[in-house]
């Protein structure tokens, strides 16, 4: 390992005490939230990724929520027919998704208790609302068009410097 790389895994390591110090304070509300969520789909696999406490469920949808992350799961056979039963595919799907939801986090720990009503507000109503959706397909926009997901992908690959969703 070079010294470069070994000092950005010292930072951090020691910035995962205070990330989840903030997201148990600043971002109660949302961590709060994502808590339950966890308890919902306890029985899905959970990881750490990079602080966060992500849950890899069936559902190709993610989800952030304060200290919580929710990806789908790369094991899932059900997942493989959205890529043609291509496992490295899904595999990027999904690890691609985490970065982006990842991103939200820090958009949590930016925002605390107006993360709801800021990001979450906006990114729910672009991911689930048919006016959006039609939009998105018809025109061709894609996902990262709205700014709230723009602003997470951009994050997510800052600070984890890998690629994020782009769809």
């Amino acid at each position: 390992m070079n010294h470069s790389n070994s000092t950005h895994v010292l930072f951090n390591y020691a910035w995962v005490p205070l990330y989840i110090l903030i997201q148990l304070t600043w971002g109660f509300f949302q961590t709060l939230l994502g808590f339950f969520l966890f308890l919902f789909h306890f029985k899905a696999p959970h990881d750490f990724y990079h602080g966060s406490i992500r849950t890899k469920w069936s559902s190709f949808n993610g989800i952030s929520l304060g200290l919580f992350i929710f990806t789908p799961n790369e094991g899932e056979e059900v997942l493989l027919i959205r890529t043609q039963n291509n496992k490295k595919r899904l595999k990027e799907q999904c690890d691609r998704l985490s970065v982006h939801e990842y991103g939200h986090t820090y958009q949590s720990l930016l925002l605390g208790p107006f993360y709801l009503i800021v990001i979450g507000i906006v990114s729910w109503s672009w991911a689930r609302m048919k006016r959006y959706k039609t939009l998105r397909k018809k025109y061709g926009v894609p996902y990262s068009f709205c700014w709230t997901e723009e602003w997470a992908n951009a994050l997510g690959e800052k600070i984890l410097k890998e690629p994020s969703i782009h769809h």
